[in-house]
């Protein structure tokens, strides 16, 4: 196979050598960031930034993406008017090892937030908004964190959920000042709405310093809960049925036992408080919340352009994981098919990004926080493990950029330990913890992944491929966890 990933520098190696072990040996006094040159453009201009990540946000839930019935303006015009990746995807398609990985550019066994058991990113580890911190931005967060500890970071202010999931109307919300963390409040209001409030007030406040506002949305995290002025939204529409979705019911041939055997079934679920009980519920509520995502961007777009702020703003859009709304009757995520690790990414900041252009290239999660830090005018720093999309901005003439990557899943609570590879055509997955089982696609003749190739002695050659580029990946990225070999 192709070694489709960027060569490991000699500080990457070291760090990463000895795995989640030895993050201690990473202090946030050494992060090895390069300050802002006072030759560099950015140093003259830094832009202010303001993320939107969203809950379980599909890559095809957005009208500027395809959808025909949901309506998305404000979160389009992002799309729209900045440059979109369509090939964007989630290393660990799970709430805090991803929100984790987005912070830190790190796999999830690298920084540790490998599962949702009240994981917390080690100390010595730095974020992204301590980076930016240190380099001179005020950073805040609004929103869902889920991970542990996070208001005790040194935030110019934090107003953030740290748990799972939130009281729709009831929120019970964290706040901290420059790291000096209060008790949970109970708010009452709609839980985005609420957050938005907070996340406009503090825009509208007084920034000596370029900023960079993190707002991070709850809905539609289950149990799927609507603002009151969209309970009758879709009332009436027809939701389309998932071709595969009677299939799981027929124990689909090719599907391992790992994969038929989820309980995050439609109807069928056991997964308490976030059970599904219909298709038709499941996808309406799940694109009422996505409609609510919408209404807060519009708020917060409308202000940037009201403090003539908008052009000087980098808007980045995303999510932490897809969704299932009916594949195989599936909802939820975790698996490594397409509607769970394929998310929206897009970035508008004009005053360097064209608007309407598109990269094809395979991009993750991981390498939001290094493009971040570079559109700073900050080097990112060598232990990353993603890449600033910096160079498919810029249209850098024939820029080598990956040609595969390795997706890893550990919290055995909802679906299979799990592991895989992606290319550009194939995927092969591993389930490992209970059982081995495999599948392996060819995404460009089968891009529903109906067909497992997995043991059938026509692809024996590629298999053994992808298995050994597998490891490789897994040794470049220090993913020392005791696993099944």
């Amino acid at each position: 196979m192709a070694d489709g990933v960027e060569s490991s520098k000699q500080t990457r190696r070291t760090f990463l050598s000895t795995g989640t072990r030895a993050l201690g040996g990473l202090a946030i006094a050494n992060r090895a960031i390069e300050a802002i040159s006072s030759e560099s453009p950015g140093a003259r201009n830094r832009p202010n930034f303001v993320f939107f990540l969203g809950e379980g946000l599909r890559a095809d839930e957005l009208s500027s993406t395809g959808n025909k019935i949901i309506s998305t303006p404000y979160l389009d015009r992002v799309v729209q008017e900045g440059m979109s990746f369509p090939n964007a995807f989630v290393v660990n398609a799970l709430c805090l090892p991803s929100r984790a990985t987005i912070l830190t550019g790190l796999y999830s066994h690298s920084c540790g937030c490998v599962d949702n058991k009240d994981r917390e990113i080690p100390s010595n580890v730095p974020t992204v908004a301590d980076i930016l911190r240190d380099a001179g931005y005020e950073v805040a967060f609004f929103g869902k964190a889920h991970i542990k500890a996070l208001s005790q970071r040194h935030w110019d202010y934090y107003f953030g959920i740290e748990a799972a999931g939130a009281d729709y109307y009831h929120p019970l919300i964290i706040e901290s000042v420059k790291g000096n963390s209060q008790p949970p409040q109970r708010y009452d209001g709609y839980v985005d709405d609420v957050l938005t409030d907070r996340a406009l007030a503090w825009l509208k406040g007084e920034h000596t310093k370029p900023f960079c506002l993190f707002l991070w949305f709850i809905a539609p995290h289950a149990p799927f809960y609507r603002p009151r002025r969209y309970l009758d939204l879709y009332d009436g529409v027809y939701i389309p049925k998932p071709g595969t979705f009677d299939d799981d019911l027929k124990g689909y041939p090719g599907k391992p036992s790992g994969f038929k055997e989820a309980n995050n079934k439609i109807g069928t679920s056991i997964m308490g408080s976030d059970d599904a009980r219909s298709l038709e519920e499941t996808v309406k509520n799940h694109y009422a919340g996505v409609v609510t995502n919408d209404d807060c961007a519009r708020r917060v777009l409308e202000t940037l352009e009201h403090l003539g702020k908008m052009d000087d703003t980098a808007i980045v859009l995303s999510s932490d994981h897809g969704f299932f709304l009916g594949e195989w009757r599936l909802y939820n995520k975790m698996f490594m098919h397409e509607p769970s690790i394929r998310v929206p990414l897009a970035i508008r900041y004009p005053r360097r990004i064209k608007p309407g252009a598109v990269s094809t290239e395979m991009v993750l999660d991981l390498d939001l926080a290094p493009t971040i830090l570079q559109l700073a005018g900050l080097k990112p720093p060598d232990w990353m493990q993603g890449r600033s999309l910096l160079p498919l901005v810029d249209k850098v003439p024939s820029p080598r950029w990956r040609e595969d990557w390795l997706y890893e899943y550990y919290d055995d609570r909802f679906a299979p330990k799990m592991r895989g590879i992606r290319t550009g055509q194939y995927k092969l997955i591993e389930y490992w913890n209970s059982r081995q089982e495999f599948e392996l696609y060819d995404l460009k003749a089968d891009p529903g992944e109906l067909r497992n190739l997995y043991g059938d002695p026509q692809f024996g050659r590629l298999t053994r491929q992808l298995a050994d580029r597998m490891r490789q990946l897994r040794v470049e990225t220090g993913d020392v966890l005791e696993v099944k070999t």
